[in-house]
């Protein structure tokens, strides 16, 4: 019997598991620790192990089937120190997290900005369509955005890309803020907006490519957790600045710090190096050259010495990889290849994804919101600005339970339990407006139902399944794409929400909703794979080809 440090043969093949079966290659563990999965190649040989507790070294012990105690093979863990993850994803992240912003700003701005007592200016009165211009210019912004991101993405890379988004992320706030009249308004919405596009293309890109493949569901569901704080960020500003002679300008005005803190944070960051790579391999320029940035890129990420020889280690198996997978095709999809083949898959399923995010009606339950806890006599219900942080309060706490188990739960069993759970509160809803009227608490209850599995299954999971699940040569397009989709289906649900309102009522319209949100649990069970502990040339690899 004895124990096994990975550490010492890091080189070796790395197998995969994804489950919690203990058979390695006829052996049995007995007892193993620390919190990460063991991942490898041949999934036939090792099913599957999980590790709790210890930090450091991760240490395994086997049994043979004879009993004996023997060695089992390492796994494909990637050593790092959480102090050098967290710089590359803070500054990506801050792109979500003033997405997050506008939306929470932008409901108490458009109070201030109709008041004739607090506004600060003379063309207050504005018309039902000048305030519905105000509120969407920046989903506009981020439609057209997404669609630039399309064409223009994989030529700037990941990180110029988001110095782009920080960019006009700071222009348009700045600008907004400042704004003589409303044209320049709404110029400004529209500028912030083409910054949302961008930012939500490149953030799940960069992190998701410079990350360890262990940790990439926590960090890619904390980008989720970072949206979430940033509309909870927006309600507190917006409260506290509610009642100040145009306070709507500082409001708006409040993102262009934080901008320019994205746009200086991302400036001292590297590029990805699986975007120098994929860049060699298309044949952008001399392979030797793109191929010491990477690895010098990825030993900054890392935190390790210039150059260092696990680094480029890992930089030539990438390559490998890269040349192994685009031997027969060119390695720089064409503009259509996103929707043939193994991409047309992964946008199916991210795609997919993203557009059920929106289609079960999340922006109607939460419109909802007020007159639900007002209807069980919740006091704060009166008061739009203090709800409003409530619920902002409880969808960061949910948020940070997927964040805790994206990596060890996996993906599959939080969307199919969140979205179960969705489409009960749905029903609940519809049965509530129906015959329950009389049980307020059945409504508190699905509300807060609702809430709670949206963000511990679409919200985060959605956009952990769309950065990781397309192959690299197409993923910057396919993104753009799952993006515009995703702001697209918004832009829908919302325009189309007072309509359906009006011809169904509220009980048939969240039954609606609730019957979406059954045909996408079937989606979820039929169509959506795990991708847990896998790199993303394993999710190319394994699950698309």
């Amino acid at each position: 019997m004895g124990w096994y440090n990975p550490t010492m043969a890091l080189s070796k093949p790395p197998l995969l598991v994804p489950s919690n079966s203990w058979v390695l290659k006829g052996k049995k563990v007995i007892e193993c620790r620390r919190n990460y999965p063991l991942i490898g190649r041949k999934k036939e040989n090792l099913v599957g192990v999980h590790f709790v507790g210890c930090k450091g070294m991760l240490r395994l012990k086997v049994s043979a089937s004879s009993g004996e105690g023997e060695e089992a093979e390492p796994g494909h863990i990637e050593e790092f120190s959480w102090s050098s993850v967290i710089l590359p994803f803070i500054f990506p992240a801050l792109g979500g997290l003033l997405f997050g912003y506008d939306i929470g700003a932008t409901s108490g701005a458009t109070i201030s900005l109709q008041s004739p007592e607090l506004s600060g200016m003379s063309w207050y009165n504005l018309s039902a369509v000048q305030l519905g211009l105000v509120v969407s210019g920046s989903l506009y912004g981020a439609l057209i955005g997404s669609i630039l991101a399309y064409p223009f993405a994989d030529f700037l890379g990941r990180r110029r890309e988001l110095i782009v988004a920080a960019i006009l992320y700071l222009a348009g706030g700045s600008l907004t803020a400042c704004a003589p009249g409303l044209g320049a308004l709404l110029l400004g919405r529209l500028v912030y907006g083409l910054g949302i596009g961008l930012a939500m293309h490149g953030a799940p890109l960069y992190i998701a490519e410079t990350c360890p493949s262990q940790i990439r569901g926590t960090l890619i569901s904390l980008k989720e957790l970072a949206i979430v704080l940033g509309i909870l960020l927006g309600y507190f500003v917006g409260s506290y600045e509610i009642d100040v002679i145009g306070g709507w300008r500082y409001m708006f005005g409040f993102s262009a710090p934080i901008a320019l803190l994205m746009g200086f944070g991302m400036w001292t960051l590297p590029p990805s190096p699986r975007w120098l790579l994929l860049r060699a391999i298309q044949g952008k320029g001399p392979l030797q050259e793109y191929k010491e940035n990477a690895i010098g890129a990825l030993s900054k990420l890392r935190g390790r010495p210039a150059g260092d020889k696990v680094s480029e280690k890992q930089i030539e198996d990438t390559i490998i990889s890269l040349k192994t997978a685009y031997t027969d095709e060119e390695a720089e999809g064409n503009f259509l290849e996103v929707l043939q083949g193994p991409s047309l898959k992964a946008f199916t399923i991210g795609g997919g994804l993203v557009l059920f995010q929106q289609i079960t009606g999340q922006p109607s339950v939460l419109y909802y919101a007020g007159s639900i806890l007002q209807s069980a006599g919740f006091s704060a219900a009166a008061d739009a600005a203090r709800v409003s942080v409530v619920i902002g309060i409880f969808k960061s706490l949910m948020t940070a339970v997927a964040v805790l188990k994206a990596d060890d739960l996996g993906r599959r069993p939080l969307l199919i339990g969140g979205v179960s759970g969705i489409a009960l509160s749905l029903f609940l809803l519809s049965a509530y407006y129906k015959f329950l009227g009389s049980y307020p608490f059945v409504a508190v209850s699905a509300l807060l139902l609702y809430v709670g599995c949206y963000q511990i299954s679409f919200g985060p999971i959605s956009w952990l399944m769309v950065s990781e699940i397309f192959p690299l040569r197409t993923r910057g397009k396919g993104i753009s794409l799952a993006v515009l989709t995703n702001f697209g289906s918004n832009a829908i649900v919302t325009f189309a929400f007072s309509p359906l309102k009006e011809l169904l009522g509220a009980e048939n319209l969240f039954l609606l909703f609730g019957v979406i949100a059954l045909l996408s649990l079937v989606f979820v069970v039929t169509s959506v794979p795990e991708t847990k502990g896998l790199t993303l040339e394993e999710i190319e690899s394994k699950i698309l080809k």
